[in-house]
């Protein structure tokens, strides 16, 4: 959803774009989707290859949820991720492993 607006999309538009900041700043390349299987959404987006600076998750993967994606075409765009100071709750982007 972008915006409170649902969107449709392939899922094979999906693979394998970039993934951006909506800063400009490089996140990874998107290898899968997650799919919520009762309604058929796009709940997150598996990425590899992933900016170190902004995640870190050594040599895994990384679970973007959806809905910070904020835009897909020949490149995908999602929200910046905040960083929080100790204390603070903040909203994890899980790990995973990737498959290569």
């Amino acid at each position: 959803m972008f915006g409170g607006m649902k969107m449709h999309i392939e899922l094979t538009t999906l693979l394998g774009l970039d993934l951006y900041t909506t800063r400009g700043i490089y996140v990874g390349r998107i290898q899968d989707v997650v799919i919520e299987s009762s309604e058929g959404a796009i709940v997150s987006l598996a990425v590899v290859n992933v900016n170190k600076k902004l995640f870190n998750v050594g040599n895994r993967g990384v679970l973007i949820p959806y809905r910070w994606v904020t835009a897909v075409g020949d490149i995908a765009l999602m929200m910046h991720p905040v960083k929080v100071s100790p204390g603070e709750e903040k909203e994890e982007a899980p790990e995973f492993r990737a498959v290569e």
